[in-house]
């Protein structure tokens, strides 16, 4: 079901950068605005089946620095993300936002609500938010020029050539078909010499799992956010602390517990794709935080 006629795609300007979000209807007094924040290498429009299911409500997705059809640059700091969405708010003027991130999406919006008040709540899917010990003196991490993302595949003839070549691989077979879909289709953009290459050039997804533990003030944020917080935490990680292989959770298990307002949701048989692997389940944890806004402001 299309909404609204589709989204509108709407920029604005951060320092030397351009940023796109894509926006669904005006914000209403009665109602909460939803914005949402994507995970590493997706993109704002991986949202959309999500958000068809809110067909009423202002609704914005943003496509993070170096992603989708934003200005792409290379990540040193986690921080910049969580800036960037508290001066989206500032710019566009909004009250009354519930924040929905997943994985650095998650951890970007826990960075935003701490400096801004505009977020009245947040839903956090499975959002990167390692153990406060992984941020102190933090050992070196790969560099984006060799970590494995920087090889991936970057050219596809077609959406439906990067859908084939994927859908089979690791959690991708996991993916609600539209959801997979989604975010095949709104991956790519056109390359110079034809065909198509992905929205997330791979050098930047390898720079933004490099400086995963770069943002040493998190749990400075998660003291600060006093609001209510939604964590929603995929399947414990087997074997070694320090393995992430996507299937597993990489956020602390006592994350919920260490924000003033925290609940937890813990989803033992899904994958770190949460919204991609249960969307229903994200729609649900979602229209139960806006009857719960529309509780506490009448």
């Amino acid at each position: 079901m299309a909404i609204d006629g589709g989204p509108k795609e709407q920029r604005f300007t951060r320092g030397d950068l351009s940023l796109v979000y894509f926006e669904h209807n005006q914000p209403h007094p009665d109602q909460p605005s939803l914005l949402f924040a994507h995970c590493t290498g997706f993109h704002a429009r991986v949202w959309d089946r999500i958000i068809e299911a809110f067909p009423h409500h202002h609704t914005l997705a943003l496509d993070q620095r170096g992603h989708g059809r934003s200005d792409k640059q290379l990540i040193t700091t986690w921080r910049t993300f969580g800036d960037d969405i508290a001066a989206l708010l500032e710019h566009l003027g909004l009250r009354r936002v519930i924040g929905i991130g997943h994985s650095v999406g998650g951890h970007a919006m826990t960075s935003a609500a701490a400096i801004s008040t505009r977020i009245a709540r947040l839903v956090l899917c499975d959002p990167t938010i390692a153990a406060p010990d992984a941020y102190v003196n933090p050992k070196p991490r790969m560099t984006g020029e060799v970590h494995p993302a920087a090889n991936r595949r970057r050219f596809f003839s077609s959406a439906q050539a990067m859908h084939d070549q994927l859908q089979p691989k690791g959690s991708y077979a996991l993916f609600e078909p539209r959801m997979f879909w989604d975010y095949c289709q709104h991956g790519l953009l056109p390359a110079m010499n034809g065909g198509f290459t992905l929205a997330c050039p791979p050098e930047v997804e390898a720079s933004v799992y490099a400086a995963s533990r770069s943002n040493s003030a998190i749990y400075d944020s998660v003291a600060a956010v006093d609001r209510p917080v939604m964590v929603l935490r995929a399947m414990s990680r087997p074997g070694r602390p320090g393995a992430f292989d996507f299937a597993s959770s990489p956020t602390w298990p006592g994350l919920a517990n260490a924000f003033p307002n925290g609940r937890e949701l813990h989803l033992p048989d899904c994958t770190h794709f949460i919204p991609m692997q249960m969307p229903d389940r994200v729609i649900e944890v979602i229209a139960d935080e806006i009857a719960a806004w529309t509780v506490a402001c009448p």
